[in-house]
C-alpha cells in the first residue's frame, strides 16, 4: 500500500510540474546554469563568484539586473563584516567556482580558499516539489551555503546572504517590533498586522538597518512575493554588531538589499558550517500595501 501511495504521489508530482531542469550553457567562456521548476526559474553564474544572476516567475524578473559592480544578484559573504570590510572577499563574490555536482535538480559548487580568511565557500542549490501538509503549492529553491576553516586555527565566522532587487514601488516586510529595529531614524518602518513594514523609497544616501526577525524576510513588488525562510537566530547567536536580518538601501532610487545571517560560529581547523535558505516566488494578487493578506501567505509557506 505504501509503495502504491508513494508511486501516486510521484504522478501527481510530475503532472504538476513537468518542467524540472538543470541546463548548462556556456557563454563567452562562462558556466552558467539555469535551475528550472515549474513556472520558476533560476540561473547561477559558477564563473563569476556563485552568483544568482536571475529569479524569474515565467518571464517576470524579480531580482535587480543592474550592471555596476555590487548591485545586481544574489550573493554570499561571510560575517562580520569587519573581518574583512570592503571591498568584498573575491574568491567568495567574484572569482571562479568549481562544479562539483550537476543534475536535473540540484547545482553544487565550491568557491577557491581565501587566502586572507582561510576560509572556503560551498552552495548546494536544490530544487524542492511543494511541502505537504499545508504548505504552500509553488516549489522552492533551497540553497544550504557552507564554511569550511581550511587553515590551522580555530576561526568564528557566520553565514551571509546578500539578495539585491530593484528600489521600485514595493514592500519589504518581516516580523519584529519597530522600536527594536536599529539604528532608530534611519527608515521609515510602519507595524502592522504582527510585522514590520517598509515601503520602498528614495533619499540621497545609502541608509541600513538592523533587526531580530523570526526566520522570514519577505519582498512584493509588481504582484510576485518573493519569501526567504531561514533559521532564526536567538539573542546572542548573530556576530559581533550583525543581526538576523538587514536591510540596506542603496542612494537614489537604484537597488535594494534583503540580508540574512546565521548563526556565529566557532570553527576547527577542518570544520564547517552549513545553513539553509529557502527560496519562494509566487504571483499575489493584491497591491502593495501592508495586509493580512500578504502575511497569511508568508505563513502559509513558512509554517
Amino acid at each position: 500500500m505504501k509503495r502504491i501511495l508513494y508511486s501516486a504521489l510521484l504522478i501527481v508530482c510530475v503532472a504538476l510540474f513537468p518542467q524540472q531542469q538543470a541546463l548548462a550553457q556556456d557563454i563567452e567562456g562562462e558556466q552558467v546554469f539555469t535551475l528550472t521548476n515549474s513556472r520558476v526559474s533560476m540561473v547561477v553564474n559558477a564563473s563569476k563568484g556563485g552568483k544568482i544572476l536571475s529569479l524569474k516567475y515565467q518571464d517576470k524578473e524579480v531580482l535587480s539586473q543592474s550592471r555596476w559592480p555590487e548591485s545586481f544578484g544574489s550573493t554570499f559573504w561571510t560575517s562580520p563584516q569587519k573581518e574583512w570590510n570592503w571591498p568584498p572577499v573575491p574568491e567568495f563574490d567574484k572569482q571562479a567556482y568549481k562544479v562539483v555536482e550537476q543534475r536535473d535538480d540540484r547545482l553544487v559548487i565550491t568557491s577557491p580558499v581565501s587566502q586572507r580568511l582561510g576560509l572556503s565557500v560551498g552552495k548546494d542549490i536544490q530544487v524542492e516539489y511543494p511541502r505537504m501538509g499545508g504548505k504552500g503549492n509553488e516549489p522552492a529553491f533551497t540553497i544550504t551555503y557552507s564554511i569550511k576553516n581550511e587553515g590551522s586555527e580555530p576561526r568564528s565566522v557566520a553565514p551571509w546572504e546578500i539578495t539585491r532587487v530593484p528600489n521600485g514601488d514595493g514592500l519589504i516586510f518581516f516580523e519584529a517590533p519597530v522600536d527594536s529595529i536599529w539604528p532608530a531614524g534611519v527608515m521609515t518602518f510602519e507595524e502592522a498586522h504582527g510585522a514590520a513594514w517598509y515601503r520602498t523609497d528614495e533619499a540621497p544616501q545609502n541608509r541600513k538597518v538592523n533587526a531580530d526577525g523570526t526566520g522570514w524576510l519577505a519582498y512584493f513588488a509588481d504582484g510576485l512575493l518573493l519569501v526567504k525562510e531561514f533559521q532564526d537566530l536567538q539573542a546572542g547567536e548573530p556576530a559581533p554588531g550583525e543581526a538576523e536580518v538587514q536591510v540596506y538601501v542603496n542612494r537614489g532610487k537604484t537597488y535594494i538589499e534583503l540580508e540574512s545571517q546565521g548563526a556565529y560560529t566557532l570553527l576547527q581547523p577542518g570544520e564547517e558550517l552549513k545553513w539553509s535558505v529557502s527560496w519562494y516566488l509566487l504571483p499575489v494578487d493584491t497591491t502593495a500595501q501592508p495586509s493580512e493578506k500578504l502575511i497569511q501567505t508568508v505563513k502559509n509557506y513558512i509554517e
